[in-house]
């Protein structure tokens, strides 16, 4: 991005992340808000992980937190980026038309319930390594963002029965355990993750959305290391949501008629990733059957990997 303005180059930036329902507040006190966790609060695959299975902090992330949406709409909300009367989307395009470069990640988790819909938004301002992962999920077909996009669950604070049928920590592939669509555009890619594809993930957002006033959850994404080469991982970004109040959503109306899926619609959520994180029940170190047939194959790493 061009330089020569820092201060408009970060107030785009504010103007988002304090433009959605839900405030962005301070990760230590957030609620009925959203904040930035810290990155070592996450475990990630290190150096010499296909070696010795050792895993770090994660450190620095390599996205900058945008914003976060809270809304629900008449229909599953999908493809939001496409809107170009979304607010997220007029802003990357009044940068583009100042000759900056913004590239925007999407993660909209579909609620199975009531079509809700969490979204949070991560920005890179300058141009992607080439031949990083980053780059190589960008270029990628669905069957290789399918194989890497992880999800990496903390319940920071919930009650027992939440933690219980989540686990403290779940981590999951996203793509192999709930339908994802991927929505690219020259400045944004939008992954559309169905919760509501999973039939276990189904019953846990149910559970969970009836304590979802008293839960704290940090959310990160990253693309998972499978070779030395692409070893240590680096977390894309990450999110934190406290005791959010299901009256605060935004209500969103397509008002473009450019996208509108008229296929029937199951809700998904924020707790999708966690459905196939049932695998990782309490200490469990092994999927349970049940599990690996509601949502297909699971490595049996990614069962044990909260346990590292």
């Amino acid at each position: 991005m061009a330089s020569s303005n820092g201060e408009a180059e970060q107030q785009w930036i504010e103007n988002i992340k304090s433009g959605g329902t839900v405030p962005c507040l301070p990760p230590e006190n957030c609620p009925n808000g959203w904040a930035t966790p810290p990155g070592d609060s996450f475990m990630v695959r290190g150096p010499e992980y296909l070696t010795n299975k050792v895993k770090i902090p994660g450190g620095e992330y390599l996205l900058k937190p945008l914003g976060f949406d809270w809304i629900k709409g008449p229909a599953k909300i999908c493809e939001i980026l496409k809107d170009s009367n979304h607010r997220v989307r007029k802003a990357i395009d009044e940068e583009v038309s100042r000759g900056n470069r913004p590239f925007v990640w999407a993660f909209n988790l579909q609620l199975p319930k009531d079509n809700f819909s969490a979204i949070f938004y991560f920005v890179s301002l300058e141009a992607i390594p080439e031949g990083s992962l980053m780059d190589q999920f960008l270029k990628g077909d669905d069957a290789f963002r399918n194989s890497r996009l992880k999800l990496i669950a903390n319940i920071v604070k919930g009650p027992w029965i939440v933690r219980t049928a989540v686990g403290e920590q779940a981590i999951c592939i996203l793509g192999r355990a709930l339908s994802c669509k991927y929505v690219q555009g020259s400045n944004f890619i939008e992954v559309d993750v169905d919760i509501g594809s999973s039939i276990v993930a189904n019953a846990i957002v149910h559970l969970a959305f009836g304590y979802i006033t008293t839960l704290t959850v940090d959310l990160a994404f990253l693309i998972e290391s499978q070779t030395e080469s692409e070893l240590p991982e680096r977390l894309l970004g990450a999110v934190r949501f406290s005791e959010l109040n299901p009256g605060s959503a935004g209500l969103f109306e397509r008002r473009s008629e450019e996208h509108q899926e008229s296929t029937q619609s199951r809700p998904v959520g924020f707790w999708q990733g966690f459905s196939q994180l049932l695998n990782n029940q309490g200490n469990t170190r092994e999927p349970s059957p049940n599990l690996q047939n509601t949502n297909g194959t699971l490595r049996k790493e990614e069962a044990n990997e909260d346990a590292k």
